[in-house]
């Protein structure tokens, strides 16, 4: 049965791990420690990333990642009510913390009624927030299971992705010539003003429904008595229209060749990356209709939800895996004022724990 006590308190005990992108180590061990309490065989892959399996047949592969956002360190969480919130001097880490604790939390349950249930296999990732990395380098051959459970979503589990676009970063150096700034200017070229004209060129925010695109990085120069020799600019365009995305692409090139034409001296490289490639949720799958006979079996309708976002299941789906992202109960992700609802957190652990039951 789930534990409702035992889930609050195995959250915040992992919330109180400092785990930002790229600093897992902590949390990874004691994630190991819980799982092989757990009964289950783990293994590191040379990225860092956590699996965990029972080495059972057909298995239902679990998954949340380890990582978290900045402000994540020294974590203090207060439970209030039914809500558990942290002291908004930091992010809660609800994202993703709240995902792993209801995948522990069924699993205990199931274990502790030594009920029998499906095989299963556990990946935790690392740096998820960053771009998926973890699981775009997570070792495939250890897992052989052909549909997955992803906590990781806003809100209840009954609200389930139903769609994720396609995200391509972008970073741009411009290099143009350095000069003294109150003695020669002349002889100089800034890559600060060439970065502010692209800028100015590239759109910016919601382009449509379905399409984003955002500068989020500028960089540039050495001290203030120099003309600036190099600068970058970093960035992301997301949509879920094929169509769109080449729109956008392109008139990000015109950009960058605009501004090289008016600085024929100076020297723009442009690099362009698909983090995570789109997908359109089949409710016809047979997995995508087992979660949905498992919510509909707690009493919880679903809610079917497009997603500015990306999740660890854009790259299992890519990898051939039928995965299904759900509501993992936290609000207000990626802020201060972060927060999750202890009832919907149960609700997520019971849900894993559906799925598992034989």
């Amino acid at each position: 049965m789930i534990n409702r006590e035992r889930l609050v308190k195995t959250f915040c005990e992992l919330v109180r791990v400092d785990s930002p992108s790229g600093e897992e180590e902590q949390i990874a061990i004691n994630l190991t420690a819980r799982l092989k309490l757990l009964g289950l065989t783990t293994y590191r892959d040379t990225y860092g990333n956590l699996i965990a399996t029972d080495g059972g047949s057909d298995p239902l592969l679990l998954s949340a990642h380890m990582d978290t956002v900045e402000p994540g360190r020294g974590i203090q969480p207060y439970v209030k009510n039914n809500l558990i919130v942290s002291d908004e001097t930091t992010i809660l880490g609800g994202d993703c913390k709240a995902g792993v604790s209801a995948i522990l939390e069924a699993l205990e349950s199931i274990q502790e009624d030594s009920s029998p249930r499906r095989s299963v296999e556990v990946a935790f990732t690392r740096e998820e927030e960053i771009g998926l990395v973890g699981a775009r380098n997570l070792d495939f051959t250890k897992l052989s299971a052909s549909s997955a459970i992803v906590f990781d979503g806003e809100g209840p589990p009954s609200r389930i992705t139903s769609a994720s676009p396609t995200y391509i970063g972008f970073d741009i150096k411009i290099t143009g010539r350095a000069a003294h700034a109150g003695v020669e200017p002349e002889k100089g070229l800034s890559a600060i003003r060439m970065a502010a004209k692209l800028i100015s060129l590239l759109p910016q925010g919601r382009l449509d429904d379905e399409t984003t695109f955002n500068v989020g990085k500028i960089e540039g120069g050495q001290v203030r008595n120099a003309v600036p020799e190099t600068a970058s600019v970093t960035g992301e365009f997301r949509s879920h229209n094929l169509e769109t995305l080449d729109e956008v692409r392109m008139q990000l090139t015109q950009a960058v060749e605009k501004v090289e034409n008016l600085y024929p001296e100076s020297i723009i490289e442009n690099h362009l990356h698909t983090e995570f490639e789109s997908y359109s949720l089949d409710t016809d799958n047979p997995f995508t209709k087992e979660v949905v006979s498992a919510l509909l079996s707690l009493g919880l309708e679903p809610e079917f939800m497009s997603s500015g976002g990306g999740t660890d299941g854009n790259v299992f789906r890519q990898k051939g895996i039928a995965s299904v992202v759900v509501g993992m109960a936290v609000q207000g992700m990626h802020t201060r004022q972060e927060y999750v609802v202890i009832p919907d957190l149960v609700e997520a652990a019971h849900l894993c724990e559906t799925l598992l039951r034989i």
